[in-house]
């Protein structure tokens, strides 16, 4: 008899973007995100992080003071990370974050042709920012759903074996 209690596809890719998130270097929040095809094929994957050639060890992680010694001005968000990964036609895919979309995510999201968010955390639901990504989400038809995710990754330390 085969095994019951296995992880379904939202649960399993949601899976991924957490895996994926464990590559930020953010000290306070790491995202990831996992885009998927109709026909359930992982078609991009990304974190949060710094663009390409751009040295972690010299830009800003910090969340306060003067802006252009933050993170914000600096950092590529998951979901277009995983968008510019892709490098595949998104229109019908589905995207699975670890924490609702900002409203520059969600632009990208939206001209991307990507149809649903699968999202985990909402902690940033009452922000503007989200707010104006839910309006813009509902104008374009873009689904979005909260995933109640019973598997937690416990990855305190990988060491090389």
């Amino acid at each position: 008899m085969k095994r019951k209690d296995v992880l379904t596809w939202d649960e399993y890719f949601m899976g991924l973007a957490h895996l994926s998130a464990l590559r930020s270097k953010d000290p306070v929040t790491q995202v990831g995100a996992c885009i998927v095809s109709d026909d359930k094929k992982v078609v991009g994957i990304g974190y949060n992080g710094l663009p390409k050639g751009c040295d972690d060890d010299v830009f800003p992680w910090g969340k306060e003071g003067d802006y252009l010694n933050t993170k914000y001005p600096f950092v590529v968000h998951a979901e277009l990370n995983a968008i510019l990964n892709s490098g595949e036609d998104l229109r019908g895919c589905s995207l699975y974050v670890s924490l609702f979309p900002c409203n520059e995510c969600a632009k990208a999201i939206i001209q991307s042709g990507i149809i649903r968010v699968v999202f985990e955390d909402d902690k940033n639901f009452k922000s503007d920012a989200a707010a104006a990504s839910r309006k813009m989400f509902e104008a374009a038809g873009v689904k979005y759903e909260k995933l109640s995710y019973r598997l937690k990754l416990n990855v305190e330390k990988i060491e090389n074996v």
